[in-house]
């Protein structure tokens, strides 16, 4: 995940944002029950985290989607409501694959795709058109395994493949989410819901792939 703008913030601003970046990301990693035991350490990435959640039976993937990424957007909503000289406002990508590590940290084509999506103009032109906090992305093989299916508490219909990036010639696509309209906004859901996308025209997506390590 990646603060939107912090290059315009001063170094005094940026250590509270960061502190509260931490802050809100531990409760929220939490709220899904993602403690320490089941992820590496939070890797600081200047202006943002890289978050490596560790496989297993007790950590699926829908927990990131449907617990931590709407409560990270709801604390965040909560902070900039009581903090608004501070506000911070995040992009955040969800992939899962190989995570290979050295003695100077983590590495591989999984990390490569999730930062590409993350810094993507798509994804920032979505963040800066939305009056939400938190703008989310996730990879095509997320997209197709966990969300294209269907649940209870994730809807396919606020998704679309509007992010394209390539990486070893290889291109890979990236479904963003569009923000849940306010409660008590006037006009139908489906207008709001709308003005919320850049323009770009959906496209075909790939198989799912077999997911090992979540980097967020």
């Amino acid at each position: 995940m990646d603060v939107e703008a912090s290059t315009a913030r001063r170094n005094p601003d940026k250590i509270t944002l960061r502190a509260a970046l931490y802050e809100i990301v531990e409760a929220a990693l939490h709220t899904g029950g993602i403690t320490r035991r089941r992820r590496d350490p939070l890797i600081n990435c200047g202006d943002g985290i890289l978050t490596l959640v560790r496989p297993g039976d007790r950590t699926p993937k829908t927990v990131l989607l449907d617990r931590v990424i709407p409560e990270l957007g709801r604390l965040l909503a909560e902070h900039n409501a009581h903090r608004p000289a501070h506000r911070l406002r995040l992009r955040a990508a969800v992939h899962a694959g190989e995570v290979h590590y050295d003695r100077h940290g983590c590495f591989g084509e999984a990390v490569d795709l999730t930062f590409r999506l993350l810094d993507s103009p798509e994804l920032k032109q979505a963040l800066s058109r939305s009056a939400t906090p938190l703008t989310l992305v996730v990879s095509d093989p997320v997209y197709q395994s966990i969300i294209r299916p269907g649940g209870d508490r994730i809807d396919q219909n606020r998704f679309r493949p509007l992010v394209h990036v390539t990486i070893a010639g290889q291109c890979h696509h990236g479904w963003v989410q569009a923000p849940q309209p306010a409660a008590g906004r006037n006009g139908p859901p489906d207008r709001e819901r709308r003005s919320a996308w850049p323009t770009r025209s959906p496209v075909d997506s790939g198989n799912a792939g077999r997911a090992e390590k979540m980097p967020s």
